[in-house]
């Protein structure tokens, strides 16, 4: 039996990762038979779908921006720092990933409301509202998504040759200098692709958004709570074109980061 014949999957095998292919492949071509292809520019082009992306856009990459700015000196500390109970704070820091979404938002709710933990204090002090705002949207984004740039980059550092770190310090480069010149143009590559899958989690966000910031249009309406504002509105032919907006977006990332998490075939 030759190499290549023992590495071929079973016959069975097959059948049962093809009924797989089909039943994720199936609701995609399903919404791609149903779409209204020629009013789909026209229910694109409105301007309740525009309002929509334009805020999408700005709240994704805002939370983008914030994970990369919080998220990469977290990671950094994960991976680096070693201090007790660090494996519960790894958790606390992931959980949004396996969280249900709905729960998150409650959370934010229970913190950062108008008679939340913090929130009272900083509507009291600073005047400041995130709840039905869109700084609520974009802190409800960043919270579901900071932790997939977290896991990237701690992965990045945990299997990065730390020779190259310390050839640089015993050359006189200050920790600061040793990060910014050696260390990040190395782990590049994975926060890239951290802030790439970061801010497509934030901008498929549905679940936290609507709990903790509602669904206002022009103020925290973005794509997803459209979606589900134009099907429950009976206007199913905008939904399936903003659904596919969001469909393609995602499929892209995730054909563009496959070589970030797997070898090469």
């Amino acid at each position: 039996m030759s190499r290549s014949t023992r590495r071929r999957p079973p016959a069975l095998a097959m059948v049962a990762a093809t009924v797989a292919l089909a039943f994720f492949l199936l609701p995609l071509v399903g919404l791609v038979r149903r779409a209204d292809w020629g009013s789909l520019w026209e229910d694109l082009s409105s301007e309740h779908a525009l309002t929509a992306l334009r805020l999408s856009l700005i709240c994704s990459l805002s939370a983008t921006a914030l994970s990369i700015a919080f998220g990469v000196p977290l990671a950094w500390v994960l991976a680096r720092a070693p201090f007790p109970g660090r494996a519960l704070v790894r958790g606390i820091v992931l959980l949004p990933m396996v969280l249900p979404p709905v729960v998150g938002g409650v959370a934010l709710l229970a913190a950062f409301s108008r008679s939340g933990t913090v929130g009272e204090w900083l509507f009291d002090t600073f005047g400041v509202q995130l709840t039905f705002s869109t700084a609520g949207v974009i802190a409800a984004e960043t919270f579901v998504a900071m932790p997939f740039l977290v896991i990237t980059v701690e992965g990045a550092l945990r299997t990065f040759d730390t020779r190259y770190e310390d050839a640089a310090a015993t050359l006189g480069a200050r920790r600061w200098t040793v990060f910014r010149r050696v260390t990040l143009p190395l782990i590049a590559p994975s926060l890239l692709a951290g802030a790439v899958l970061a801010w497509a989690r934030a901008l498929g966000e549905f679940g936290a958004t609507i709990t903790f910031a509602g669904n206002i249009e022009g103020r925290t309406q973005t794509l997803p709570l459209a979606v589900y504002l134009a099907r429950e509105g009976g206007e199913t032919s905008e939904a399936i074109a903003l659904s596919l907006v969001l469909l393609v977006v995602s499929l892209a990332v995730l054909v563009a980061l496959r070589d970030r998490w797997f070898v090469r075939a």
